[in-house]
This record gives C-alpha cells, structure tokens and sequence, in this order.
C-alpha cells in the first residue's frame, strides 16, 4: 500500500519583526547593556561569533 501526500506550496512569512546587527548594538565592541523594564541584560559576541544574554 502506498501513500502519496499533497505538496503544499509554503512560502516563508514576510519578515515583519525589527532586525539589528549585533555589531551595531555593540558599536565595535563585543559588548552592549540591553535594558528591559527595571532590568539590565549584558549581550556578549564570543570569539567564536556566537551570541550570550545574561541578567
């Protein structure tokens, strides 16, 4: 017995979320402070180029 499922034609969301370069939030450092609400988040970039949030 076989099956044979219908191909739906999917085509990605228009991107409507606010994009940022990490770069330009760290203005050429490997750091930014991002605050939300009465909280203070530090954005790190490793040398690996991946990205770290903490509290």
């Amino acid at each position: 017995m076989s099956f044979h499922l219908a191909k739906e034609t999917m085509e990605p969301a228009p991107n409507t979320l606010p994009t940022y370069s990490a770069e330009d939030l760290t203005k050429g450092s490997d750091q930014a402070q991002i605050i939300l609400g009465d909280k203070t988040y530090t954005l790190r970039i490793t040398r690996a180029d991946k990205l770290i949030l903490t509290k």
